[in-house]
């Protein structure tokens, strides 16, 4: 893939916590504006693997290039600016729960865009309003239902317009309506703005309706990549097993 196509590009990563090898040579690359759907057992070092491209852990070896950039070489500056590039969507939704969901969905804008008190406040009725919660900016969190959590948490993720986003299980914890809704607007997010959608996720409904490519990670290998349906023919067994599963394991 010519490098100006690729929004991420592990080659030969490998990461180790003391006598445990969790990513082992993983090599992958992500085109823009595609959804890549990353599976794999828990504890098979999916979450690792978005924590490398955020830059909270660095790989024993190898590389991991985000846009081009290679993103352990990178200076604390340069690397907290190439951070305001990807939005991060956590399994819990991770907001504070001392503030209101505006004040939650504003604070990556006050932190990092220097924009004046109404375009702040504009920018978070535009956010939230994109996922249908424009009426909610005074609530707490805690008023919250957990798919109304997860929208808020994914109207912060995408205050700055960033161009990928990294997404940590968007279906844990909600029922299939709410799961099939939250799948929605990441769709939409890919169709409408062309971001990079970067997904872990045991729901293989999920990942089907959302991924132009899936891969599977286990025993610190990616044992199959591809499109849903070539999955679904894959000699391996924990492949195959993974897509007749609800939930993937």
């Amino acid at each position: 893939m010519p490098a100006e196509d690729c929004a991420v590009r592990f080659e030969k990563v490998t990461k180790r916590f003391g006598s445990q090898t969790v990513l082992d040579g993983v090599s992958f690359e992500v085109r823009q504006g595609s959804a890549f759907c990353l599976l794999g057992r828990s504890g098979t070092g999916k979450s690792v693997t978005l924590k490398h491209i955020i830059g909270l852990m660095k790989p024993d070896s190898g590389r991991v290039r985000v846009e081009g950039q290679d993103v352990s070489a990178l200076s604390r500056r340069d690397l907290s600016r190439l951070r305001t590039r990807m939005g991060f969507l956590f399994q819990n939704a991770a907001l504070f729960d001392s503030i209101s969901v505006g004040d939650n969905v504003a604070f990556p804008i006050r932190r990092h865009a220097k924009l004046a008190v109404s375009d702040v406040r504009d920018r978070v009725r535009q956010k939230l309003e994109e996922v249908g919660l424009e009426r909610e900016a005074g609530k707490m969190p805690s008023e919250l239902s957990g798919g109304m959590r997860k929208r808020v948490g994914l109207a912060r993720a995408m205050a700055l317009d960033p161009s990928i986003l990294l997404v940590d299980e968007p279906s844990a914890g909600l029922d299939p309506i709410t799961a099939g809704e939250i799948d929605s607007l990441l769709s939409q997010l890919k169709s409408n703005r062309g971001t990079t959608l970067i997904i872990v996720t045991h729901n293989i409904p999920s990942a089907r309706r959302l991924g132009d490519e899936l891969a599977v990670l286990h025993g610190g290998h990616l044992i199959a990549r591809g499109p849903a349906q070539e999955l679904e023919t894959s000699d391996h067994e924990v492949v195959r097993g993974f897509m007749r599963s609800e939930g993937g394991g």
